[in-house]
């Protein structure tokens, strides 16, 4: 199947410091994603959630697992999916740009979908997860104006 490619921007009121914060929080993805659970399977460079880090996200049946290819703090993290969903070829990545407003969070993905429907779910899925990220940044206490 094609390879397909998504993009989700939202603008948050706060600094890419404060956003940044939340895109590396691995554990801490329950808060803003379907996700039940999420834990750190190996820790990256640096610890624990840079390059080289894989983390396991799980709602039901087999974790999504995804290793860190890019952590540039504070301004973007780049991931490959390893295992657990219907897709093949997926990365993603997901840039923090200042703003004079505060910080426009932009989250890019490429995947090959496995079978028909299953291009149609993961966009549904990122395209919320990138809207309750920007939710979850702006309602992050920070200090002062942007």
């Amino acid at each position: 199947m094609r390879l397909s490619r998504y993009s989700f921007s939202h603008e948050v009121p706060v600094p890419p410091e404060v956003a940044w914060e939340v895109v590396a929080d691995h554990r801490g993805m329950t808060r803003w994603t379907p996700f039940r659970r999420a834990r750190l399977e190996t820790e990256g460079q640096p610890p624990p959630n840079g390059v080289g880090a894989v983390r396991s996200l799980q709602l039901v049946g087999p974790p999504v697992r995804e290793r860190v290819t890019a952590f540039e703090p504070p301004r973007r993290l780049a991931y490959e999916m390893l295992s657990g969903a219907p897709v093949r070829d997926y990365v993603g990545e997901v840039t923090l740009e200042p703003k004079a407003a505060g910080t426009l969070i932009t989250w890019r993905v490429e995947l090959r979908p496995r079978f028909p429907g299953a291009e149609l779910a993961v966009r549904e899925v990122i395209r919320r997860a990138a809207r309750s990220l920007a939710k979850e940044c702006a309602e992050r206490p920070h200090p002062g104006p942007v």
